[in-house]
């Protein structure tokens, strides 16, 4: 699944871009937000398992009971609704 874009709610980041190939994370980019900890998640989750960040990630909050590790989490979940991570 090449070049993903996610709007996500509820944090200062406007858009989430990322792929998933072989089930793989890859090159995640948040579009606005915080640079450093946008720049951070998007080194720290490069090549993991799809299934393992949205379950690391899902549930951590910032602002508005929900973060961009969240949005990034329900991004991806939403890309398997049909089937189990």
């Amino acid at each position: 699944m090449g070049n993903i874009r996610f709007m996500p709610q509820g944090v200062c980041s406007k858009e989430i871009i990322f792929s998933i190939i072989d089930g793989k994370v890859k090159n995640v980019k948040f579009i606005k937000g915080c640079p450093g900890n946008a720049q951070g998640i998007s080194k720290l989750v490069e090549g993991m398992d799809a299934a393992e960040v949205a379950q690391r990630l899902k549930g951590i909050k910032c602002q508005n009971g929900t973060s961009c590790p969240d949005q990034l989490a329900l991004a991806i979940e939403s890309l398997f609704k049909d089937q189990p991570l």
